[in-house]
């Protein structure tokens, strides 16, 4: 396994040589992460010379709508899928309201669906809306000390009444990592589809969909290294099983199946950009070899350098009497997306840290159930502090310092 050259990493985000920025160490990716070179590179190319209605005969059309097929014919072969297994939205939470509606045509009174009380609201609030329909809401509970959510907790929810089961690869507070493939292989036995939230995953490392075997793979590409959308991966099956929620003559089309809105082109095209820096990224690491490998390759070489700066920023934070830190300790297990709560407003102890240079957050994160659960008040919320693999071991050591000065 290739050792993460981080200058390379660095010089692949205009970012990181942006004067205003200059002194400042970015901890919020959770939030929404530096963009790369190569979308901003499509970005603007389609803007200045393919802004026109995609898929007409002319050159300018031609090739605007040849970028938008290349982004998701690229991406999905990173994730091991079926190119029109993967499209885009405007957003996750869109995304996942389309589903929802798609869902609520699909099943019946009587029936059920299962999710969590770890995610953020986008993968929980649309599905628990089904309850209006008639459909049993059961809640798989996260361990009020420790976030953790329990898969024999899972096993004695499911019966030949659930239909799906939503949970979040990760969650954007607690951070543990779920065993994605363990829970879905529980739910399939079971005769219920699987739709995980990969919205605080992706940005580690796209995962392999296939590997996984989940149904439905949600992520937003703004978190992503890319423009503001959300990506979705419907696997074949339960895409032409659901309902069609988009114009009735795109219903042939199973990619256009869930986006009822027409799609940003722009943004759409420029997602190519994030597989140009996937494959740089790998090329310049020695690796060559298929899309899904290639995929894989990186995955592990961003976790890879995560672990490293992550363990010594959770030692440092653990044993404090101070504050409480919400999920596993230790690093292998987790995304590099650390919540603490205090003992006091966290925003303002983000602000504090703003003036030392550090970019973090403060406040609930859309995760109300999970603090809640936690015995947290979410008006006080939780510090958050979030990285990626472009962050370096001396931006992790500035945060601690400033960490040990604020607290």
């Amino acid at each position: 396994m290739s050792v993460l050259d981080i200058d390379f990493v660095r010089a692949q985000f205009p970012a990181f040589a942006e004067p205003s920025l200059e002194g400042q160490a970015f901890f919020e990716n959770a939030g929404g992460s530096y963009t790369c070179r190569h979308v901003i590179d499509r970005l603007t190319r389609f803007y200045t010379q393919r802004k026109v209605q995609p898929y007409a005969p002319y050159e300018a059309s031609r090739l605007g709508g040849e970028e938008m097929d290349e982004a998701r014919t690229r991406l999905a072969a990173l994730m091991g899928v079926a190119t029109d297994e993967l499209s885009f939205g405007p957003s996750t939470t869109q995304n996942t309201y389309v589903l929802a509606q798609a869902f609520r045509k699909l099943m019946k009174p009587g029936e059920a669906i299962i999710v969590t009380n770890q995610d953020h609201e986008a993968n929980t609030g649309p599905w628990r809306r089904l309850a209006e329909e008639g459909i049993e809401v059961r809640e798989w509970q996260l361990d009020p000390q420790t976030g953790h959510l329990d898969v024999a907790q899972l096993e004695n929810l499911l019966d030949e009444n659930v239909r799906l089961v939503c949970f979040p690869h990760c969650s954007n507070v607690v951070g543990e990592i779920n065993p994605v493939a363990e829970i879905t292989a529980m739910a399939h036995d079971a005769g219920a589809f699987v739709c995980v939230d990969g919205v605080s995953y992706a940005p580690h490392g796209l995962p392999n969909v296939d590997e996984l075997g989940a149904d439905i793979y949600l992520f937003s590409s703004y978190k992503t290294y890319g423009p503001h959308q959300g990506v979705m991966v419907i696997r074949r099956a339960l895409g032409e099983l659901l309902p069609n929620q988009a114009h009735y003559f795109n219903a042939g089309d199973l990619y256009k199946r869930f986006t009822p809105a027409g799609p940003d082109h722009a943004q759409v095209a420029a997602s190519a950009g994030m597989a140009d820096y996937f494959e740089a990224l790998a090329m310049h690491h020695g690796h060559s070899g298929s899309a899904a490998e290639t995929g894989a390759f990186v995955h592990d070489l961003m976790r890879a350098h995560e672990i490293k700066l992550l363990q010594p920023l959770l030692d440092a934070v653990k044993d404090r009497n101070d504050l409480r830190l919400l999920g596993p300790s230790i690093a292998e297990n987790r995304a590099p997306t650390v919540a603490l709560a205090l003992s006091r407003a966290a925003e303002p102890v983000a602000a504090q840290l703003a003036e030392h240079g550090i970019m973090a957050g403060g406040g609930d994160f859309y995760a109300v159930r999970a603090l809640k659960a936690m015995g947290i008040d979410p008006s006080e919320g939780v510090l958050r502090i979030s990285f990626t693999h472009y962050t370096s071991e001396a931006e992790v050591a500035k945060l601690t310092e400033a960490l040990d000065r604020v607290l």
